[in-house]
This record gives C-alpha cells, sequence and structure tokens, in this order.
C-alpha cells in the first residue's frame, strides 16, 4: 500500500484477528466468490496488513492459540 493513500484505523478483538489470518493463510483466495477484482485484492492487501502491520505476533500463533481464538469467536454467535 501506498502511503499517500488514504487510510483507516481498526481495532480488532486479538482472536478475531487469529481467526482472519488463518483463514486468509489457509484459503485460496482465488477460489473465494468475489463480484469485482478489487474484492480479491483487498483480501489480499488484510492479509498483508494482518501479517507485516500489527502490534501482535499474529504469524506466531500455534494450533492451539488458533483453537482456542476460533472458540473464543464463536462462543457468543446467535446465528
Amino acid at each position: 500500500m501506498e502511503d499517500d493513500l488514504p487510510t483507516v484505523s481498526v481495532r480488532l478483538w486479538r482472536a478475531d484477528a487469529i481467526v482472519l489470518f488463518d483463514w486468509l493463510t489457509s484459503t485460496d483466495i482465488n477460489s473465494v466468490p468475489v463480484t469485482h477484482p478489487a474484492q480479491k485484492q483487498a483480501l489480499a492487501d488484510l492479509l498483508s496488513r494482518l501479517e507485516f502491520d500489527t502490534d501482535a505476533d499474529l504469524t506466531g500463533a500455534t494450533d492451539e492459540e488458533v483453537a482456542a481464538a476460533q472458540s473464543e469467536v464463536a462462543r457468543d454467535m446467535g446465528w
């Protein structure tokens, strides 16, 4: 991402970030249904930001940490 482009900041629950990072790294982005190529690029950009530009080490999450994060995120799902 270029430095001169407008940006937004998003605060995520750490468990959400772990779940998203794990999903993005294990998913073939080419198989994700999109209606515009920019959506695929935005997912790739999100993965890059989660990997390189967060205050938490998401790349080092163990299988146990991923499973715990998935449980936390799914715990109070009403759907």
